[in-house]
């Protein structure tokens, strides 16, 4: 895409993430680094992914040439003040689907785009409201889906998002892990 003046880096292991750059017409190469992702624990919503996609992205620092963009990108679900990244097991992920049964959480979204000249990080907030999920609802999606890789253990384009997201207040593409309309706009602007 002719708009774009770097060479585009994504930092994601992401098929998702990767599927939706693709979409965009956007021409990129995949680099990925083992990044810890831990946290200060005083951070709350959209300030945790903020700091990880900044934290993954400064990993790639020292090796960037100056006409390479790096994307960077951490997706959290936020409930009831609490973080529920990816889950550790089957019993973490039911845990988690239930706390989102019948409620609203939100999705933060963090990117971070990083060239040897410039730094910048924002983040889309999109809110997500579930129906009652029966206990039989969700042990049909974890078996079937198996959604260990997705922060709060649901993806909104898998079968639970089907049958149990009753509406979204914010860009559908930002649960997804990428918030497009946000990253296009960021993109041609940097």
């Amino acid at each position: 895409m002719e708009l774009i003046k770097h060479r585009i880096i994504l930092a994601s292991k992401s098929p998702r993430r990767q599927h939706l750059l693709k979409e965009l017409g956007l021409h990129f190469e995949v680099r990925t680094k083992d990044t810890d992702e831990s946290f200060p624990l005083h951070l709350k919503g959209a300030e945790i992914p903020e700091y990880l996609c900044k934290k993954k992205a400064e990993a790639f620092r020292p090796e960037l040439k100056p006409e390479e963009l790096i994307i960077t990108a951490d997706t959290v679900v936020w409930i009831g003040n609490e973080v529920l990244n990816k889950p550790e097991d089957h019993a973490d992920a039911v845990r988690m689907l239930r706390m989102l049964s019948g409620n609203m959480h939100q999705v933060f979204t963090g990117v971070c785009l990083m060239s040897t000249e410039k730094t910048r990080v924002f983040t889309a907030e999109t809110k997500v409201y579930f129906k009652d999920l029966s206990d039989a609802e969700i042990e049909h999606y974890i078996l079937h889906s198996k959604p260990f890789d997705k922060a709060g253990a649901y993806g909104a384009q898998d079968w639970i998002g089907l049958v149990g997201v009753k509406r979204i207040e914010g860009t559908y593409f930002n649960v997804m892990g990428l918030p497009m309309f946000e990253l296009y706009a960021e993109l041609t602007a940097f």
